[in-house]
């Protein structure tokens, strides 16, 4: 249960809620134990009668003041429960909404190189799983079992102060049913992780194949996904069987010894009362007090279940609070990862720092993915000035993607230096960094919504005019308007209502709100049909005017017109110099020329090693 009261600690904030279900809890429990009482005195005053000791008539008044305590007592008790209830529920909706904030938080300030090793459908798993079994085991514990344990205890004091042998058999059952929970929880919580693994992997496929559905169709897999996916789940029941078998076999033995505690408790009643230690009353009383001990005895099982789906749950949540977090994120992001309450955020992006000479300088940069691997990249240095228009052009896996990754701060340099608007990156947060950069990709990467917030999504207190401004320039206004809604048009998951071309000029209007110093295309049309690559390679020039860029190079038209390229060969720098002058000397850039105007397959797969496809075909005068 460590786990349950580190839970509990760490949403501190949460502590008056605590308080009033504690409270209610006590009082839920004292009206609880009026009712045994006012029964016992009822039992006792009939008694009476029967027996010839009071006159019916005399008892009348009492009986029915004692039957108005019972409504009044069952009324206040009712009342309190539902009071303590929708604390405790209170207290679960604010625990999720502070645990999940919390988790997210912690996404968001992670590094890059967490996401590298994760599917997106199982860290959402992972959030439902791990917070919503927590919360669920806290408002059934408190809305229901809690109030059970106090009224539990003060049985034990009761049939103590009564008779001390009845508490002491009673409570005898207790660590009986702990000692034989204890040896079922190990096994269970072994198979409960397998379980959860493969309900991690179910959902990971999951979300990827909904994602990506017109891929899963176009292969024919529809059938080999969805028998994956129900034999991840069928594991699961085969891994149920058992661990059901076991728990329910187990709980046959706790059951059995809580029958066999109970038996001797009411045998022990029942040879007190006989030998006239106890009035019938008092036994009536005494069975009835028993009686409520039974279901939070036979919930104690159910309770622990629910407590080890919690423990099991509240690991991998902690497994990923303690993930170390991006060094240079967002402080309101570190602050929100360690918060015990929903924080109130300022929603605000720093301003672009001032494009001072170099805007760019990478010097001697050698970097890679994890330490077992090779460099991607190696002693990379190379300047960029303002204005300046830089292509990066070597075969796929050369490093291209890999420098843009390193300037967005997404990763960070093993040896080597790197300077963004003359100062270096570690001495800048990530929002710094990144509000200096603007970036198209080859992947228009938009979000639901509609098309206005998505254009905005770098500047969400951006004016219509300024949103229709960059649309214009971005040559998308035209197609936008064309929609029934215009900008409040409705685009879907990753922008899929829309054309390839409709979703870069987007994306390209996007970049230009930002209107940062520093641009990276990372092959922003390289996936375009050439009308459509036309149209929005002009909102791309405007784009770049008066703007330090890098152009992962996609065709060579686009190289052309840069003012230097720099060619990279298995992650060195091969070449630096302008179009004219790479043209002759030689080396890779020479080298595609010469191959744009060969017909041969093989030079045309030579080619597309360095991401040019039919775009350049015959393109050799570029």
């Amino acid at each position: 249960m460590s786990s349950i009261l580190r839970i509990l600690r760490s949403v501190s904030a949460l502590w008056p809620y605590y308080l009033g279900v504690v409270a209610s809890s006590v009082v839920t429990a004292l009206l609880t134990l009026v009712s045994p009482f006012l029964v016992r005195e009822a039992t006792n005053t009939i008694v009476s009668v029967v027996s010839g000791e009071r006159e019916a008539g005399a008892v009348m008044g009492t009986l029915l003041l004692l039957g108005l305590g019972l409504l009044a007592a069952d009324v206040a008790r009712t009342l309190m429960s539902n009071a303590g209830g929708w604390l405790g529920d209170l207290m679960a909706a604010r625990m999720r909404q502070i645990l999940s904030t919390r988790y997210y938080a912690t996404l968001l300030a992670l590094p890059q190189r967490y996401f590298d090793t994760q599917v997106t459908g199982t860290i959402i798993a992972r959030l439902n799983r791990s917070i919503t079994e927590v919360t669920q085991f806290l408002r059934s514990f408190s809305n229901n079992f809690f109030p059970m344990v106090i009224t539990l205890v003060a049985i034990l004091g009761i049939t103590g102060y009564y008779y001390w042998p009845l508490a002491v058999l009673l409570f005898l059952l207790f660590p009986i049913y702990f000692w034989v929970t204890t040896l079922t929880s190990r096994r269970w919580l072994v198979w409960e992780k397998d379980k959860n693994h493969q309900i991690d992997l179910a959902g990971g496929r999951f979300a990827e194949v909904v994602g990506q559905v017109k891929v899963a169709k176009s292969f024919v897999a529809e059938i080999r996904e969805l028998g994956s996916f129900s034999q991840r789940f069928r594991s699961t029941v085969d891994t149920t069987t058992v661990q059901s078998r076991w728990w329910h076999s187990m709980d046959v033995v706790r059951g059995g010894a809580a029958n066999l505690v109970f038996f001797g408790l009411y045998l022990l009643l029942f040879y007190r009362t006989a030998a006239g230690h106890f009035s019938l009353g008092d036994m009536v009383m005494l069975i009835q007090l028993l009686g409520m001990t039974k279901q939070p005895v036979a919930m104690m099982s159910w309770i622990v279940d629910s407590a080890q789906r919690a423990v099991a749950g509240s690991r991998d949540y902690f497994e990923v609070m303690a993930e170390p977090l991006e060094a240079t994120a967002d402080p309101q992001l570190v602050a929100a990862t360690r918060a015990s309450d929903a924080p109130d955020l300022e929603d605000s992006v720093p301003p672009a720092l001032a494009p001072a000479a170099p805007v760019v300088r990478f010097d001697d940069v050698t970097f890679s993915y994890s330490p077992e691997e090779d460099p991607v990249v190696r002693g990379v240095s190379f300047e960029a000035r303002r204005g300046e228009k830089i292509a990066l052009v070597g075969e796929s896996g050369g490093g291209k993607s890999t420098l843009v990754n390193l300037l967005l701060g997404l990763y960070s340099p093993q040896h080597g230096s790197l300077e963004v608007c003359g100062r270096p990156v570690e001495e800048l947060s990530s929002a710094q960094l990144r509000a200096c950069i603007g970036v198209v990709f080859q992947d228009a990467s938009l979000f639901s919504g509609t098309v206005r917030e998505n254009i905005a999504y770098g500047r969400p207190g951006a004016t219509q005019e300024d949103i229709e401004a960059v649309a214009r320039r971005a040559n998308a206004h035209d197609f936008i308007m064309s929609f029934p809604q215009g900008y409040d048009t409705i685009i879907g998951e990753r922008g899929l209502r829309l054309s390839g071309g409709q979703q870069q000029r987007v994306a390209v209007a996007r970049a230009m709100l930002k209107d940062a110093p520093i641009l990276v295309l990372d092959e922003a049309t390289s996936a375009l049909d050439n009308r459509s690559e036309r149209t929005v390679q002009a909102g791309l020039e405007d784009l770049m005017a008066d703007r330090t860029t890098l152009i992962i190079a996609h065709r060579l038209s686009t190289i052309a017109s840069v003012d230097r390229i720099i060619t990279l060969d298995h992650g060195r720098i091969d070449e630096i110099g302008s179009p004219a002058e790479l043209a002759t000397s030689g080396g890779i850039y020479s080298q595609l020329l010469q191959l744009t105007a060969s017909s041969s397959e093989a030079d045309r797969q030579r080619l597309r090693a360095f991401g040019f496809g039919r775009h350049d075909e015959g393109d050799a005068t570029s």
